[in-house]
């Protein structure tokens, strides 16, 4: 991928057409040594970061990355290698070294390609990629505008982590043997900024990010800057509270997480291994009657939406949950051999999630919640999907009466991922686009609140 600082779509679409003939001849070579089956795949990204650090330059970082990935098969013999030359000569030798690791694996019945009948040959064009300005004068500047707001606008900022720009374009392609070859093109931009605000003796740090396919769909560097100030500076004068049980709000920039671990606890691997709180779940009630769940993965220019998953099968629309109870595991083909049902087309991930929402605003929740904890912050990894069992510690803001009354900080809040899940009372209409799950903010009805 030739580095320009501005790149130009139909160039980037002639290079895929370049890569998928390599990738054809990659199929064709392996088929000449005697393979029963074979995937090749290859996602590749190049472009630029910089970061900056109280006005000055901190890193320019240009990248090109990505290596093309083959995997063989002898019958149920697996040999996998790969290669970042393109080169012919480059690419016969990596299938030759992935057709004798094959000979040398132990056979195992459920591996293979998935099934032929669900690829993508009619993979739809998503409208994925739109390259931006990749020159570092205009990366600095962005980043150095939005420090420069940020640091202008209240007295107890009084010093910087530091903003960031990056633009990223490449493309995805894959085929197989079963007569598969595909690709797109994709890009991806961000901005962020992280703060540092005082007041007497302590301190707090908070940030904030834009993220889009579309340099013009991203907020302004200015905007960026205001929300990380607001964000920080509401931080100050933060206390401890009293361990009780009460209800809790995800704010909407942290629910995702939430329903990421629903997404771990449904997902095929964890589900053959045993390893899910959600085991035998399939057809019955997991969230509440009123939730509903939709996967949109042809959603024009989201950040998740994918034509295919990373085994080539086609994308669909799908109804995860449907009125609490769920509807579809997510299945990669591996997992589906395993479990002995069909894969969904989600290796790789999910595609674009949608949820039932109330039409209330944060605001609006918090009066709903009446007196509870508010969470804006999750720290540490105190998960355990194999029973479900939730603790984490958190920082946000204490609720009376429908009205946030000051910051808290220093508590762990805990419960179980299953009667979390069961006991969403709502779900606000400031959703979130920035991840995969598009939820509000998620109101639940009680968990422990361990501070004092």
């Amino acid at each position: 991928m030739e580095f320009t600082l501005k790149p130009d779509l139909n160039e980037l679409q002639a290079e895929l057409v370049d890569v998928k003939q390599a990738v054809a001849e990659a199929l064709d070579y392996g088929k000449s040594l005697g393979s029963t089956a074979m995937e090749c795949a290859l996602t590749r990204s190049r472009g630029i970061s910089v970061e900056t650090r109280l006005g000055e330059v901190e890193t320019v970082e240009f990248n090109q990355d990505g290596a093309l990935g083959i995997t063989l098969y002898q019958g149920q013999q697996k040999g996998s290698a790969s290669t970042t030359d393109l080169s012919p000569q480059a690419i016969r030798a990596s299938v030759e070294k992935a057709f004798d690791i094959a000979r040398f694996t132990s056979p195992d019945p459920d591996a293979g390609l998935a099934p032929q009948e669900l690829m993508a040959y009619d993979a739809p064009d998503l409208d994925l990629c739109h390259p931006g300005d990749q020159s570092a004068d205009y990366a600095l500047e962005q980043a150095l505008q939005c420090e420069r707001h940020a640091l202008a606008l209240d007295k107890r900022i009084v010093n910087s982590d530091g903003a960031s720009y990056s633009s990223h374009v490449g493309y995805r392609v894959y085929g197989n043997s079963h007569g598969f070859l595909d690709g797109y093109l994709q890009s991806r931009h961000a901005i962020s900024c992280a703060l540092i605000a005082k007041h007497g003796d302590a301190m707090q740090r908070d940030y904030a990010y834009t993220v889009a396919r579309k340099t013009a769909d991203l907020q302004s560097p200015e905007q960026v800057a205001e929300d990380a100030v607001h964000e920080t500076v509401a931080r100050l004068e933060a206390r401890k509270i009293d361990t009780a049980k009460v209800p809790v709000i995800f704010r909407a920039d942290i629910a995702n997480s939430l329903f990421g671990h629903f997404v771990g606890a449904i997902s095929g691997g964890n589900l053959y291994r045993k390893s899910s709180f959600l085991l035998e779940q399939l057809g019955k009630p997991v969230l509440p009657e009123w939730l509903t769940i939709e996967e949109k993965p042809h959603l024009q220019g989201a950040l998740a939406s994918s034509p295919f998953d990373h085994e080539g099968v086609a994308t669909q629309d799908r109804v995860i949950v449907e009125n609490g109870v769920l509807q579809s595991y997510l299945l990669t083909s591996y997992a589906a051999r395993k479990m002995q049902m069909t894969p969904t087309g989600h290796a790789g991930g999910i595609h674009t999630w949608q949820l039932t929402q109330q039409d209330q605003s944060l605001a609006e929740l918090c009066k709903t919640m009446g007196t509870g904890l508010l969470v804006t912050e999750l720290m540490g990894q105190g998960v355990n999907l194999v029973n479900g069992d939730y603790s984490r510690g958190a920082a946000g803001f204490w609720v009376e009466n429908g009205e946030i009354q000051y910051p808290v900080e220093e508590i762990t809040i805990a419960g179980n991922l299953r009667d979390m899940l069961r006991n969403i009372v709502a779900i606000g209409n400031d959703t979130d686009l920035r991840h995969g799950v598009r939820t509000g903010s998620v109101l639940l009805e009680s968990m422990r609140v361990a501070g004092n």
